[in-house]
């Protein structure tokens, strides 16, 4: 019974999701069969676009090629942005003389990053993953600077008086309580790398998603670029199912109590 339980829990959110989107396809053929047009094609013409594209291999070529950007951008910065927001929110001096560089990043433009950065160090793919972590660098800066602000002293001097190592401080005293922020920061940085790493392949990769969409807007080829956008943001959704959420879980499983 209680694997049984355990297997109904785990799926709930997956039927969840299938369901609406599911309505949210409905929707759309009605309204594509409602108002046809070139400009608004069907899920059905968008489905078969999306079969040819992986049936000649394009379709995954390029998504391997946006998955791989998403993925280096979004290690340098969470890496950067957490170590950085951890010591100015563990440093009030260092945090009062940087919060005007914090907020003047934040507020450049995503699209003013990428041009400088295309500028500065040519058309390459180092300038491209730079431009996008760049961007949301701020972003995991402000959220880690409130999780270490909210760090609970006394778990410190129990670690000093146990002598915890500097790991097992680390691992047992500061993620735990980081965690919620970290969680934060990655699920909203997920969301904001994809989105400028198209920009970023727009204005100048030779591959990806975002060079396919820009192709197809030149050839006025909606279904394709509905096409390329649904399938890419489809693979977002199942790293968010079964990637994101299940080590959130675990992430958080010593904070949920038994009944």
């Amino acid at each position: 019974m209680a694997s049984q339980s355990g297997l109904a829990a785990a799926l709930t959110p997956v039927l969840t999701v299938a369901a609406s989107l599911l309505g949210l396809g409905l929707l759309w053929g009605v309204a594509a069969h409602a108002w046809p047009s070139r400009a608004f094609p069907g899920p059905g013409r968008v489905w078969q676009v999306l079969l040819a594209e992986a049936a000649n291999g394009d379709l995954f070529y390029h998504l391997g090629a946006t998955l791989g950007r998403v993925a280096a951008a979004y290690v340098v910065a969470m890496v950067v942005g957490s170590v950085i927001g951890v010591l100015l929110g563990s440093h009030r001096r260092a945090d009062r003389f940087f919060a005007p560089w914090v907020v003047l990043f934040l507020n450049i433009p995503a699209l003013v990053v990428i041009v400088l950065a295309y500028i500065w160090f040519g058309l390459n793919e180092a300038a491209a993953i730079g431009a996008v972590a760049v961007n949301k660098i701020p972003n995991v800066v402000v959220t880690m600077r409130e999780g270490a602000r909210a760090l609970d002293p006394s778990y410190a001097e129990m670690a000093a008086v146990y002598r915890f190592g500097l790991l097992d401080r680390a691992r047992h005293v500061l993620l735990p309580q980081l965690q919620p922020y970290l969680a934060a920061a990655s699920r909203s940085g997920i969301a904001l790398i994809w989105k400028i790493v198209l920009v970023v392949e727009l204005l100048g990769r030779s591959n990806g998603v975002g060079f396919q969409i820009y192709l197809y807007f030149q050839l006025f080829d909606v279904a394709a670029i509905l096409a390329y956008t649904l399938a890419f943001v489809a693979v977002m959704l199942v790293i968010e199912l079964f990637l994101v959420q299940p080590v959130e879980r675990h992430a958080t499983r010593w904070r949920r109590r038994p009944a």
